[in-house]
């Protein structure tokens, strides 16, 4: 009976036990090369797609159902950017501005018309030369914001620039994958115009949807007395929005990683934001890895190294070209040059939308492939390379916007130029002026000089508004942050404080507290550096986000540190406290 038993299921067909052994062979190697890399001191990206390469079909071959596991990873980015998208509310989204938005939108334009350009100089068609520009203009969004979440500087200068871009591009994935479609097909262009119409409207449908489900419905279930005692079904609720908002987004021809985005973002107003984005994190974490480990997957060792200087080159002219274009990009909508590079250099890659343009375009199905198996191996090649790439280029781009920043400013004192300074117009935009244009203002022996006027900064001026208002200084690189400080009848200055001559201009020498509220960990630990330079008798209290970081900034040369996290718990213990206190009194 028993070996009968074995014998039926030997015979059954394996269906969806294959895809199950293929998902734990992709995983079991991605743990074992995401630890090795994680004990070399590399990123696990880096390790979950060699993992990939190593176990497809062009290596070892232990799986061979390559496009059924990309469509499993592909819902791998939508929870991804479900997760990250629920620590932006709409609020936080706009306060990203219009010009990042114009940044982004000339980006892809220059981008695909540069690709485009170089592939005719090198012989391919007009459709081939077209494909490839729309791959090279996509960037990565889901290995550039897990390298930015993971090194806490989402809410960066350069992160917040590199945010508002990748969302640019990943808007422009529908009409690039319309408009592959039409040439495949030969299409009109009045039907793509069509298209994009009928998108938009759908698009606009299912805002209004998520937005009713997420702040209407789930917040009435989230209270009722079933679901707050079993803890399954709430989790369950977070599950289906994560992964629902991708499905509607797909059925109805969207992104469905931009989908799962916006959902995240609609979500974020909800008190509920907090434990959904715990409660998906598991998934999220499984699913991502699947991801970058099924790209991984694509790569063709031998044939790269038949083919490594014509790669190469590609490799070489995505990086130089991409950071090129978007660093004068972000310059000239006002980034500092620090920022514009660093910026540039976290989007210095090809994103992973760029596998399903080019996976349409190669299919061959009816006879209309679009790009040669040539140019698609090329391009997929590339595409990994850059991806390997990135968590480099991620940890150094700023150390590099800072020195390149540097340099410039010795070669314009070298050549006799004048070094710019930030300052406010009255159109609201940042120019550059000459420092002898602008006034040199004296703080005072006794001023205190606040770095970044948000709401921390805006706490701090508020508790020593009464005896100290005539005194305080406020820096900030945002415009409105600064009116803020101007309504407070506070001295301001709209600039850079991680320049020199923004401090100095501000009174630096001669500012006995220097305040810093910055949330970035790396700029705060650069500013301290500076102020100390500048004025190494001046008082530093500095913010920490996260108690694990608190000791570099006291090494930095904080004299006090204020550490959220320990603050956090204080307060929230002397809440306890008072709720017992309370309640022992009512007893």
């Amino acid at each position: 009976m028993f070996f009968d038993t074995l014998s039926i299921l030997a015979a059954a067909p394996l269906g969806v036990w294959s895809i199950l052994w293929d998902i734990l062979v992709l995983l079991a190697m991605a743990l074992v090369l995401g630890t090795l890399a994680e004990r070399l001191g590399q990123s696990v990206i880096v390790g979950y797609l060699i993992a990939g390469t190593l176990v497809g079909p062009n290596v070892l071959g232990w799986i061979s159902t390559q496009g059924e596991l990309f469509n499993i990873a592909e819902l791998g980015v939508a929870l991804l950017l479900f997760a990250i998208g629920l620590e932006f509310s709409p609020h936080r989204l706009l306060s990203l501005g219009s010009i990042v938005l114009k940044a982004g939108s000339l980006q892809v334009v220059l981008t695909v018309v540069l690709g485009f350009a170089v592939s005719i100089t090198c012989g391919l068609g007009e459709k081939e030369s077209l494909v490839v520009g729309m791959m090279v203009a996509l960037s990565s969004t889901a290995c550039v914001m897990r390298l930015l979440s993971d090194r806490a500087e989402i809410d960066s200068q350069h992160g917040r620039t590199a945010l508002g871009i990748l969302l640019v591009q990943d808007v422009a994935v529908v009409p690039r994958m319309l408009l592959v479609s039409i040439l495949a097909t030969g299409g009109s262009w009045s039907l793509v115009v069509g298209k994009l119409a009928f998108s938009l409207l759908l698009a606009v449908v299912l805002i209004g949807l998520f937005y009713a489900l997420f702040n209407i419905v789930a917040p009435r279930l989230m209270l009722l007395p079933t679901w707050r005692k079993n803890r399954d079904l709430p989790v369950l609720l977070a599950v289906i929005m994560a992964t629902g908002s991708a499905w509607a987004t797909h059925a109805v021809g969207l992104s469905p990683a931009m989908g799962a985005f916006v959902a995240g973002v609609l979500l974020a107003v909800s008190p509920f934001a907090t434990q959904i984005r715990a409660d998906t994190r598991p998934l999220t974490t499984l699913m991502a890895t699947l991801f970058f480990a099924s790209i991984g997957m694509f790569g063709d060792p031998k044939w790269l190294l038949a083919h490594w200087q014509f790669v190469a080159g590609i490799v070489l002219a995505i990086v130089v070209g991409k950071t090129f274009i978007i660093a004068l990009l972000a310059r000239a909508f006002g980034q500092p040059w620090r920022y514009a590079i660093t910026s540039a250099l976290c989007l210095a890659q090809v994103g992973e939308f760029s596998f399903v343009l080019g996976i349409t375009a190669h299919s061959d199905d009816a006879g209309n492939a679009l790009i040669t198996t040539t140019t698609f191996h090329a391009m997929v090649s590339a595409t990994i390379l850059t991806l390997l790439f990135t968590p480099y280029l991620v940890g150094g781009a700023p150390r590099i916007g800072t020195r390149c920043e540097n340099m410039m400013l010795r070669w314009r004192r070298s050549h006799g130029g004048a070094t710019p300074m930030a300052r406010r117009t009255p159109t609201n935009e940042i120019t550059m002026l000459p420092e002898e244009a602008i006034p040199t203002r004296s703080a005072g022996l006794d001023s205190i000089m606040i770095i970044g006027f948000g709401p921390a900064g805006q706490r701090v001026a508020e508790g020593l508004m009464d005896s100290h208002q005539q005194q305080m200084v406020a820096i900030d690189l945002n415009h409105e942050n600064i009116d803020i400080a101007q309504r407070y009848g506070l001295k301001s200055l709209l600039g850079d404080a991680t320049q020199r001559e923004i401090l100095e201009h501000a009174g630096v020498y001669e500012t006995h507290v220097v305040v810093v509220t910055v949330p970035d960990h790396a700029t705060v630990r650069q500013l301290i550096h500076l102020v100390r330079d500048l004025a190494p008798k001046a008082y530093i209290v500095a913010r920490c986000r996260y108690h694990v970081l608190h000791w570099e900034l006291l090494a930095a040369g904080a004299h006090e540190v204020v550490d959220e996290e320990d603050q956090l718990g204080r307060r929230l213990a002397a809440q306890v406290r008072k709720h017992v206190g309370t309640a022992g009194d009512t007893h």
